[in-house]
């Protein structure tokens, strides 16, 4: 073999590594070069394990994307969590997971977020603006109320019923249509007391108090999530005012699931913290990728109670 040939024979293998190498070092330099997004969210409150799990999941996504996530927490505060928005756009967020203490108060700052380019998507519940926002994610709410109203049907041929809902919240305001439009045309089953609560277990105790003070008699509680449902089995039991009453809430949370089991709390239409994050993470990055994305999307429930709660983890959230 000539020398020509010799050269061109070692030259080959010298050209390959060359490209390969240079295509590696470019696929690093692009790698290094992805920007982190900074993502921030803020949920009505923390002081309930549902949106601690939702958090949770959410975070767990972004952080293995390699981007960031500041969350806050506004104590069922509107004006509080306006003012943590306005601080997480100064603070650089580019993109909003949103969680409203109340779904026309929230406007503000959804205009703000509108104004510097910020999309938001909303969590859990609705917002009055929907122009305002990308997306929405949430439990088939108004289907939650149907299920417990329609269980509670097959329980009872009457009943006298306590709701406790919530101010401002789309979502519990669409469970309690979904309860009340289900016994609206069946005979025997009478709202004697519907009042507004705190979505947490003090605050909805508090108020049971108030109405077992005043004497109504009753057979079934329907709380427009777990939290308050449980806050009225404590008040119940801190009167001794228990017996043959059904009560219902909604979420599917593990004190809820336990209370089920032990057979102080009738039923729970359960949602999906975990799937509600990893829709919202999802649709978010489709967006931020270019892609097209639904305006509404809806989670689907299911009732747990006694019966069926064997196919449930007590321990953990769906």
């Amino acid at each position: 073999m000539d020398r020509r040939k010799r050269k061109l024979l070692i030259g080959i293998p010298i050209l390959i590594m060359a490209v390969v190498t240079s295509f590696i070092i470019y696929k690093e330099e692009q790698l290094n070069s992805k920007k982190t997004v900074v993502f921030g969210a803020t949920y009505m409150t923390m002081n309930n394990s549902y949106f601690e799990v939702l958090n949770d999941n959410i975070q767990e996504t972004i952080e293995a994307n390699g981007d960031i996530l500041i969350s806050r927490d506004p104590f069922q505060d509107q004006k509080k969590q306006n003012e943590q928005i306005y601080d997480m756009l100064d603070e650089g967020i580019k993109v909003l997971f949103l969680n409203p203490v109340d779904w026309k108060g929230v406007t503000p700052a959804l205009e703000r977020c509108k104004k510097e380019g910020v999309p938001v998507f909303v969590v859990d519940t609705g917002v009055y603006r929907e122009d305002l926002v990308v997306s929405t994610i949430m439990s088939d709410n108004y289907s939650a109320g149907v299920q417990c109203a329609n269980d509670m049907i097959k329980q009872r041929k009457n009943a006298k019923i306590i709701i406790l809902d919530h101010t401002g919240v789309v979502s519990t305001e669409q469970r309690v249509k979904g309860f009340m439009d289900t016994i609206q045309k069946k005979p025997g089953f009478e709202v004697v007391a519907q009042r507004a609560t705190p979505p947490e277990l003090e605050g909805a105790m508090h108020i049971m108090k108030e109405i077992l003070n005043e004497g109504k008699e009753f057979d079934v509680v329907f709380g427009a999530n777990d939290p308050t449902a449980l806050g009225a089995i404590a008040a119940m039991e801190s009167r001794k005012v228990f017996e043959d009453v059904l009560v219902y809430g909604i979420d599917g949370s593990v004190d809820a699931k336990q209370m089920i089991k032990e057979g102080t709390m009738w039923a729970t239409s359960a949602q999906s913290p975990i799937e509600i994050g990893r829709m919202a993470t999802k649709t978010a990055y489709d967006f931020l990728e270019g892609k097209e994305v639904e305006k509404c999307l809806s989670i689907p429930v299911k009732l747990i109670t006694k019966g069926t709660l064997e196919n449930h983890s007590i321990s953990d959230w769906q």
